[in-house]
This record gives C-alpha cells, structure tokens and sequence, in this order.
C-alpha cells in the first residue's frame, strides 16, 4: 500500500431500545415467529398513517448527546424511494438535509494513540424488513423470503467523515461507538441480533488531493468482517490503479466464505431515490429545555471512566480497558472497591476469575464477591480455593462462607507438615534441584507448583515460597528452620 493513501468513512445503523416501532404501537421483540409483528402502519398498507414514537426520538437525542453532536431543534422527516423486496411501502422514511443532530465527535484508542473522528450527522428512520436467504448469504442463493418483523423498528443512522486511515482504524472507532451507546442506554448493539450493523465507504488515493470514486461494502455485521473486507477492497482498489484500470463507484458486499468483496450493483446517489418531504409527518420540533434533561441523564461515559480508574486507583492501562469494555465487570469492581477493599487486589480477581466465569454464564452479587476477596486477603483460605469457591457460587448461588464451612476448607501453615512436602517434592527432583542451584531460579515456579498439588491447593502459597527458597539455599539435606 506504499504511496497510496486510504480514507474510509463509515455509516453505522442503530435498533433503538424501544418497546414499540418508530410510527406505530406493533411490539419490537427479536426472534419472533415471521410476520407476526405487524400492522398496517410498517406494512404500508393504503390509508394507514404513521404517528411519531416519543421515545425513539429520545433515544435518538441520548445516542446524540453521548457523541458529542448538536442538536437541531428543527428537523424534518423525508421519503427515500428504492425498490427492494425487504422495503415494503417502496419508500423509506428518514432524514435527509434537515436531520436531528450534526457536528458530533467520537474520541477513542488504536493500540497506545488516542483518535478522533468527526461524525457529520446521527438522524432518525425506520428499518427495513429482513431478507433470508436460501444460502448462506444473497451470493449464489436460489430464493429469498421475507420477514417485516423488523419493518418500521426505529433506527439511528451515524454518519462519520472519511477521515479514517485503516481497516484497524475504522474497526477500533466501531468498537468504541457500540461501547458509548450501551453505556448511554440506547441500544444493546448486538451485532448478532441485528441491532448494530455498518456500511463501509472506502477510496484510495494514488496521490494527495486527487480525485476518485467511492466504493461501499454493505452491511457488515461483525467487527471482523468490517476490518477484513475493508482490508480486501484497499488491495482491490490498488490492483486496479496500478494495471492502467478505473476504480468504479459501486456498492459491494463481503463474502465472508470466499474472503473477498462481491460487486451487488452500481452505487446510487441522491438523485436516484427522490427525496421529498414525508406529507404524512410534521417538522419535528424540540423543547431546549426537554434536551438539557436527557443530557442530565447521561452517565459516566467510557474514556471518562478509564481516566477516572487510572487516576483514583491506579490501575493499569490492560485493567481499565477490559473493566471499561464490560459495563457489568466495571459495576462489580465498583461496588466491590466501595467497601474499602484494595482496587488492584479487586482489580485482578474481577477481570480472571470472575470475567471468565461471567463470559459462560451467570453472575454472582458484588456482596458475595466482597466476602470471598476477604477469606482470601485475610489468609482464611488460600486463592486456589477460592477459585473452586468462586465457581460454585456461579453455578449454585451460594454464599462463600455457606460454601467453605459445607467443604470445611482451611489453609494450611503448619511449618513442620510443609516441611515435610517440601523434602518429598525435593527429593523426587534432584536433577532439576540441581539445576536450580547452578542458576535456573526460574524453576521455583515448578517447586511451588508441585507443593500446592500435594496439599490440594490448602498450602499457604507465602510460606510455601518462603520455606522453598530457604530449603534450595541449603541443599538436599535441608531440615526446616524453627522461627
């Protein structure tokens, strides 16, 4: 990719978490049995009207809020025209010159550097129905059928500038955008679900300045899948300009089996879907007063809490950012820290131990979780029992205390019983304690490791280490020292 330079700008679609559809009362609930969530209104049917939903507007307003836009108190709702088998009304209704908000900026980490980029608009429109496909994507699929469960689901469509240098770039913005909208409550953004999905336009550039046509790749559903297509289509793109050829402004798709982007069709500008203004729908017209309440609603937003991690607890870079990036990790370790415990000791049991037993399933009370770091800072029990602890109280419920006193689990620190297993350890490596004597001090790992097997993990691991080392300095013939 030497001399040419890539810009990518990214148009991010949002479900909004409401109950209902954007113009009419039909339930929004994923997974539903096909078309059984409509009416009327999302069907398009003649006479029907649609009627402005309050609180997708107000999540629209938050999502805004959160990204740093201005809010227009004047926008308009328009009709875009195309023809799709998933468009039931053959209209889309959406914001086109006059949208809800502009101007906003999203600030975020690629690897150590902190980015920026600006977002040029978010505005309001309803979703589209859902194709399935006989095959695994529209590529290669004998038939489509479709479902209008999603018809009329209301959207929030973030725009960024073509600002973006890299696929790694535009990956880690989308990454960070899906964290600030769930932070700020207005989405879950699985992208899974639907509920989170990106279209992607990218150029390449031969020189500075000089002019060529666009390309989109749509509805890229994974993070993945957005890095690796964009990835592809710059090699593509390249390919092109350097045998003599002409990029040409289409839109593509990704086919994740092949690994490489497919042409679907000539891109469409805004003339071939007709704006004009939604006759069925006023101007949508904002109380000032009724945004500054939303805004004081917002809560402590991502790089706002890291900031806030580092500096007040000390924690690393590593511990901040898996705590931020798991907005039910981070509620733990606060409640957790608030009781006065140490932030670095809470800190790295909450991102394990707890994290991993979390990604499978269930969730244990940051009360309970408090009551195990306790038994096992105070010497009560040792950390591998308190791993063995930990899972059970996922899979069960229980309590730490009702759970060590059922297993009647203790610590083992009697010197003379540690002793004991030390020799017995020792004395079945002599080639290794050798070893370790002529430099491998790496090797009290091991040592540790086997004393801990023989005590079933109910070894004190402090004075363990301790008597190992004293126990290596002396040799083969080492009896324990008497305090």
């Amino acid at each position: 990719m030497t001399g040419y330079e890539i810009r990518i700008g990214l148009e991010i679609h949002v479900e909004l978490a409401t109950n209902t559809k954007i113009f009419c009362g039909c339930a929004v609930e994923f997974g539903a049995p096909p078309n059984s969530q409509c009416c009327p209104v999302c069907l398009g049917l003649p006479g029907s009207l649609p009627v402005l939903n309050r609180a997708a507007v107000e999540y629209a307003i938050r999502a805004a809020l959160a990204l740093n836009c201005t809010i227009n108190l004047y926008s308009e709702f328009v009709r875009k025209n195309y023809f799709y088998p998933d468009l039931p009304k053959a209209f889309q209704i959406t914001q086109d010159d006059k949208p809800l908000a502009v101007n906003g900026l999203l600030r975020y980490y690629l690897g150590d550097e902190l980015m920026e980029t600006q977002i040029t608009r978010l505005h309001l429109e309803e979703e589209a129905g859902k194709s399935i496909h006989s095959g695994e994507s529209i590529i290669g699929s004998e038939y489509t059928s479709v479902d209008y469960n999603r018809a009329g689901i209301p959207l929030a469509e973030i725009v960024t500038a073509p600002t973006m240098n890299s696929p790694a770039q535009a990956r880690a913005f989308l990454e960070q955008l899906r964290l600030v909208l769930q932070y700020a409550g207005v989405s879950d953004c699985k992208m899974e679900n639907g509920s989170l999905r990106c279209d992607a336009n990218i150029t390449v550039h031969p020189e500075p300045g000089m002019r060529v046509e666009k390309v989109e790749i749509k509805n890229l559903n994974s993070f993945r899948a957005l890095e690796r297509a964009l990835a592809y289509e710059a090699e593509r793109q390249v390919r092109v300009l350097e045998r003599g050829g002409t990029v040409m402004p289409e839109t593509r798709t990704w086919d994740e089996r092949a690994q490489k982007t497919v042409r679907m069709r000539v891109k469409a500008g805004a003339p071939d879907y007709r704006y004009f203004p939604e006759p069925d729908l006023p101007p949508l017209e904002l109380d000032a007063a009724w945004i500054e309440e939303i805004r004081s609603t917002l809560p402590e937003l991502p790089l706002e809490k890291e900031a806030r991690y580092q500096e007040a607890y000390g924690l690393s870079t590593y511990d901040t950012g898996v705590l931020v990036r798991a907005p039910q990790l981070a509620q733990v370790f606060e409640a957790t820290v608030a009781q006065g415990r140490d932030p670095k000791f809470v800190a790295n049991w909450v991102t394990g131990d707890y994290a991993h037993l979390a990604r499978l399933g269930g969730t244990v009370s940051a009360e309970h979780f408090g009551q195990l770091l306790d038994m096992i800072s105070s010497g009560a029990i040792s950390a591998a029992q308190g791993k063995t602890v930990l899972q059970e109280m996922f899979a069960r419920g229980v309590s730490p205390r009702e759970f060590v006193a059922e297993m009647g689990f203790t610590v083992i620190a009697d010197r003379d019983f540690l002793g004991k297993v030390i020799r017995e350890v020792l004395t079945g490596h002599p080639e290794l304690v050798e070893r370790y004597c002529n430099g491998e001090d790496r090797l009290l790992g091991f040592f540790v490791g086997q004393v801990m097997k023989a005590t079933n993990g109910r070894a004190e691991p402090r004075l363990v280490n301790k008597l190992l080392v004293e126990a290596l300095a002396e040799g083969r013939n080492w009896q324990p020292r008497a305090e």
